[in-house]
């Protein structure tokens, strides 16, 4: 188990070679970069016993045995840009390690798109694999020309659907949940919900040297008022986490009082009805647009049991973050398994995991596979 946690982490590494912007990882969806990743992945697909295909998404696939009892293990290969190196990578690779050590019906699936870079719309990989994806093309022709460009038929994405029995993951915790508790592992409860929103804030731009205090309607102060509500209310919630991440200010001028404000919302919650309420607290501005609902989905009970007697010291938490596991649990059973996040850094070149977190992950995981019956 240590040479093979060894061997996934400097797999890892070597894929993060594969980049579009050079001293950077940035590999975005059907970038140029993928190619040279499917050469690297199917090598080592086929060196652990498993058959090879890459299907009309650009998901790379390894299987053995029938398609109706397969245990899908599976991850992201695409990045956010100046990414990490294990960020939904260390899951595809330690599946890889899984499939040469386990016996049974099984496919290794190495999303091509799960962070929604390129179109801002994320999980096309597993959306195929699920038959969810049409849609998606259907809002967006550019999703379909990128395919082509790539060489794949996006008319063939159907056939992309994948039958299993169930779905696991492996995914670094991308925060600081496990460091605090000094803990390798973690155990998805479930995935929480999100709702993101942009708000507009109108006031009057106007002069800032002859303009009185008491005479002046500065949009970005509304703002910064409605700010703090966000962060008291999130506080102020338990499990409840909210964020303003963006502003725009127009006109943007250091000597104009601002006449307008867009901002950002991204509301968070396991409980969907808490999730909710909170949104309707918040967004009182009648110009607002909602941009992404997304339901929480928890992951099954059975495939959590099994983790937790293969990894009985593991913390159960909910992961804040989504995941290909939210669309894959919507098909089938679904499980995922979190390794530490030195400094809780992700999406960030800082990025890291320690080996002896990776060997835990695979033991616990080799255990879960084999006791494993869907």
């Amino acid at each position: 188990m240590r040479s093979l946690a060894e061997q996934a982490v400097l797999r890892c590494l070597e894929l993060a070679q594969c980049t579009e912007e050079p001293g950077r990882i940035t590999r975005t969806f059907l970038s140029p970069p993928m190619r040279r990743v499917h050469e690297l992945v199917g090598e080592w697909m086929r060196g652990a016993g498993l058959e090879v295909s890459i299907d009309a998404v650009g998901n790379i696939r390894g299987t053995r045995g029938p398609a109706a009892g397969r245990l899908i293990i599976g991850s992201h290969l695409d990045t956010v840009p100046n990414a990490g190196a294990f960020d939904g990578i260390l899951g595809v690779m330690l599946g890889i390690a899984l499939a040469g050590v386990t016996d049974g019906p099984l496919a290794v699936v190495g999303f091509s798109e799960e962070e929604g870079v390129k179109f801002g719309v994320p999980f096309i990989g597993s959306r195929a694999l699920t038959g969810t994806v049409q849609p998606l093309l259907d809002a967006d022709p550019r999703i379909s020309e990128s395919i082509r460009e790539f060489g794949l038929d996006p008319s063939r994405v159907d056939d992309a659907f994948m039958q299993g029995a169930g779905y696991f993951e492996i995914h670094i915790e991308q925060g600081p949940v496990l460091e605090h508790h000094n803990l390798p592992l973690g155990i998805v409860d479930a995935i929480a919900g999100q709702s993101r929103w942009e708000i507009t804030f109108s006031g009057a731009a106007n002069h800032a040297g002859t303009t009185p205090m008491q005479l002046r309607r500065d949009a970005l102060v509304q703002a910064a008022k409605w700010i703090l509500e966000v962060d008291h209310k999130a506080r102020s919630t338990g499990g409840l986490v909210a964020t303003v991440g963006r502003c725009e200010v127009e006109p943007g001028a250091g000597n104009v009082i601002p006449g307008r404000v867009k901002a950002s919302l991204d509301v968070r919650h396991r409980d969907d009805d808490v999730r909710r309420a909170a949104v309707v607290e918040l967004v009182r501005n009648e110009d607002a647009i909602r941009l992404m609902e997304v339901d929480a989905v928890a992951m099954n009970p059975a495939m959590i049991d099994l983790l937790s007697r293969a990894a009985p010291a593991a913390l159960h938490l909910t992961s804040g973050a989504g995941h290909d596991a939210i669309v894959m649990a919507q098909a089938m059973p679904s499980a995922m398994l979190f390794v530490r996040s030195p400094g809780g850094v992700s999406h960030h070149p800082d990025e890291a995991v320690l080996l002896d977190d990776v060997e835990a992950a695979l033991k616990c995981a080799k255990k879960f596979v084999e006791t494993w019956h869907g």
